[in-house]
């Protein structure tokens, strides 16, 4: 079992992102909490690097080994980091907790090291018709990042 967090910190927006993983043909557990979101969607991703010396900017762009276009989490063709949509409450709080095939904490595609971040806006699935839409999913200002350490 391999188990990993990353704590997300922004000007308005904080959180908790837990990962684990019992061995590298299973699904990664995904465990997400914020505060501080406007009510509603944002986009929820893993970006390429766990650098955050300039803020979320240096992170780079969506975690994507596989060269792939933006997608939905359970779609085939997306990038690996790509995962979807975070709903907040009107509280501005919101929770997930789901299970993806394509993450990895062990083996040479592992996400440990790189950062995960929330976003302004809905991320649309690649399905937006924007010229972002393909590569971002249109999902806006990176609103809290940080980087994916191991844990206990």
């Amino acid at each position: 079992m391999v188990n990993a967090v990353a704590v997300l910190k922004g000007n308005d927006v904080s959180g908790t992102v837990k990962f684990s993983q019992e061995n590298e043909t299973a699904p990664v557990v995904v465990e997400a909490s914020f505060t501080g979101l406007k009510p509603g969607k944002h986009g929820f991703h893993i970006h390429e690097f766990g650098d955050n010396t300039n803020g979320c900017i240096s992170a780079g762009p969506h975690y994507n080994p596989h060269g792939k276009t933006h997608g939905a989490p359970e779609a085939e063709i997306r990038h690996a980091g790509d995962l979807g949509n975070i709903i907040a409450d009107n509280q501005g709080v919101a929770t997930m907790k789901i299970e993806d095939k394509q993450l990895k904490l062990i083996g040479p595609l592992s996400i440990i090291g790189r950062t995960v971040i929330v976003h302004a806006d809905e991320d649309d699935l690649g399905k937006g018709g924007h010229e972002l839409s393909a590569t971002t999913g249109n999902a806006g200002d990176r609103l809290a990042c940080g980087v994916i350490g191991v844990t206990k």
